[in-house]
């Protein structure tokens, strides 16, 4: 996210903490109480050593001391059904006293509103924590294709890679509907890496729906050298790193494709999401979301997000909470031809 959207999100958060406080000065004995010599479950929906279990057990080491009462924060890795087993468990099983929350994949809270029979849970009812940073995907090509502007795709074939899933498999697809660029996928890889050799060996062209965090770490000599070109930005806000690349909501041109590229693209803002169970006390809800806050700003946490190479730009469970609001709002007809665009999902 823009460092602006950021820096606005940290205010409100910070209101927002401090009109808790003022409203229930008598509440912070009693929450520590509460917490002290407590354990907190962090349920994570996918496998160990996946990017979003790196991160939540990043935070797992620095967040107790951000919570008073200083419980013992212990990660549990429930995958399954693209982390839908651990959405539902917060649905309906883990307990809704502060003693539990999770992390389920970006697009999870976006399932029900898609009709996705396997989530028993709403993006709204749920209780969003945070991210420690969105993600920002790239429609990234070779310099040899011939293609420097994303508006030369619509006069030009351009072959890109993917796995066949995800964002690479969908957005190729979205753009020939929504803007009538010409890119021709060919699907079938098995992982990234597969997509990435086929570039160097010149079979396809590029990707699109590449994930700014992934081409930084793999290939950024690609950028600095000259032999990638990053056509878009798929965010709600440009990534501060990336000021002079097209963003996907500036090249709209009316109102319906915004509103659909927004519904098609808002999983990017949730990027790695801590999620905790409905109905759970106010009280509660605002010291996991004010530790949370502080823990982004925590040196040591910060200095072990570095070494891991991990992004911390984070957005606030209060602005998540809004924007999964919002959007379920969206009118029936719109999301089921965001849902046709997405190929059904």
């Amino acid at each position: 996210m823009a460092g602006s959207f950021t820096r606005w999100t940290a205010r409100c958060a910070v209101a927002l903490t401090l009109t808790g406080i003022i409203a229930s000065p008598v509440r912070a004995d009693d929450i520590e109480a509460f917490y002290h010599g407590k354990n907190i479950e962090l349920i994570v929906g996918f496998f160990v050593g996946a990017g979003y279990d790196q991160r939540a057990r990043l935070l797992a080491r620095h967040m107790s001391k951000h919570i008073p009462g200083n419980p013992t924060i212990i990660v549990k890795n429930m995958e399954g059904a693209g982390s839908l087993k651990a959405g539902n468990y917060l649905k309906t099983t883990a307990p809704r006293d502060g003693t539990a929350f999770g992390m389920i994949g970006r697009g999870a809270g976006f399932d029900a509103l898609f009709g996705n029979d396997g989530a028993i849970f709403s993006g709204p009812e749920m209780t969003w924590i945070g991210t420690p940073s969105s993600e920002t995907n790239i429609c990234a090509v070779v310099a040899a294709s011939g293609v420097t502007r994303f508006e030369d795709t619509f006069s030009k074939e351009v072959i890109v890679g993917s796995v066949g899933t995800g964002d690479s498999g969908e957005m190729p697809g979205i753009m020939n509907a929504v803007f009538g660029s010409k890119f021709k996928v060919v699907s079938g890889y098995k992982v990234s890496g597969d997509v990435s050799l086929a570039i160097e060996r010149g079979e396809v062209q590029g990707r699109c729906g590449w994930s700014w965090t992934s081409i930084k770490a793999t290939h950024q000599k690609w950028i600095d050298d000259g032999r990638m070109k990053l056509l878009l930005q798929y965010g709600f806000a440009k990534h501060p790193e990336l000021p002079n690349v097209p963003l996907v909501l500036d090249i709209t041109k009316d109102e319906r494709q915004k509103q659909l590229i927004k519904l098609i693209i808002a999983r990017q803002l949730f990027g790695w999401p801590f999620v905790a169970p409905p109905g759970m006390p106010a009280d509660k809800v605002a010291v996991l979301r004010k530790a949370f806050m502080e823990t982004m700003k925590d040196p040591e946490f910060l200095t072990d997000a570095a070494k891991g190479k991990i992004d911390i730009e984070p957005v606030s469970g209060e602005e998540l909470q809004r924007l999964i609001t919002d959007l379920y709002k969206t009118p029936p007809e719109m999301v089921a031809e965001a849902k046709k665009l997405s190929g059904g999902k």
